[in-house]
């Protein structure tokens, strides 16, 4: 087993082009020093990004938006003021990964590359719109995050593909956000179906912009145009909410297994868009930025 320490994400790129047989990328560790410790992996090539220049970095842009550093962790994302309250959606989906210890070392890239279909952080980033910059020896990239998953444990990523931050867009003015998942005990467990929403209303109170992502009821997080098409226009009223159900339900594609069945989980479904659309409603109606 090779351990590489790189200093840049282009240093990063050429090592894991080059590398022969099983590679993983240590920023966290959360999943791949189990993995190792449980024999479920003994990876040729251990890349640790974590020493590399402004990689646990949280940056508000000029224009907004947000920059997150591939390895920071959801601990520094709890405790950072600014971005808790332009995205409180995204941090709360963060913030629900694992135990006290877990949050001091997960990360979203990290959430992300391990290709859970139940991976919390996934649907809130989809429903904000957050996009990837991917590095590789041929320069840098921009890429949709709805567009990284492939499968259970897998993603879209190439050889010499390196995730070096998250962007998230600027929230502007009347925006929320927010994210629900049911699980089968109180904490740390796995979701058995997850809802991120994110709004932005008028001065009226109106929805003007409007997207719904599901996570574990499908191979891949769902983000569903559909709820785009039932909610602009509206005020969240009783309706809306019951056709939002009915389309969280509608594009379900679970599997059965210990955690919950088909039935259940597209029931649970429907329930948690209608409740985190709520959520997500009042907080845009809050909002004073």
């Amino acid at each position: 087993m090779q351990y590489h320490s790189p200093s840049t994400f282009e240093d990063a790129a050429k090592l894991a082009l080059a590398a022969k047989g099983i590679t993983r990328f240590l920023a966290g560790g959360t999943d791949v020093l189990v993995q190792l410790r449980s024999d479920i992996i003994t990876p040729d090539d251990i890349i640790d990004i974590k020493n590399i220049p402004g990689v646990r970095d949280i940056i508000c842009n000029d224009d907004g938006s947000w920059t997150i550093g591939a390895a920071t962790p959801g601990a520094e994302m709890r405790e950072h003021v600014g971005l808790g309250l332009d995205w409180p959606g995204v941090v709360e989906a963060m913030d629900l990964i694992g135990s006290t210890q877990v949050q001091g070392r997960a990360t979203l890239v990290g959430n992300l590359c391990n290709g859970s279909p139940a991976a919390d952080s996934v649907p809130a980033m989809v429903a904000a719109g957050a996009e990837l910059t991917v590095t590789n020896v041929d320069g840098t990239r921009r890429v949709p995050v709805k567009d990284i998953p492939a499968g259970p444990g897998r993603t879209h990523l190439a050889q010499g593909d390196v995730v070096s931050a998250v962007h998230i867009p600027a929230r502007g003015e009347r925006g929320g956000d927010a994210y629900l998942r049911f699980i089968p005990r109180t904490e740390m467990d796995i979701a058995v179906v997850g809802c991120a929403v994110n709004f932005t209303l008028d001065d009226s109170g109106n929805i003007i912009h409007a997207s719904m992502a599901l996570g574990a009821v499908a191979p891949t997080v769902l983000l569903l145009d559909d709820a785009a098409d039932i909610l602009i226009g509206s005020r969240l009223d009783e309706a809306t909410l019951d056709k939002l159900a009915e389309a969280a339900s509608a594009a379900c594609n679970p599997i059965s297994d210990k955690r919950g069945t088909v039935e259940f989980r597209t029931e649970v479904a429907g329930v948690l868009a209608k409740r985190t659309a709520k959520i997500a409603y009042a907080r845009a109606l809050g909002a004073t930025k």
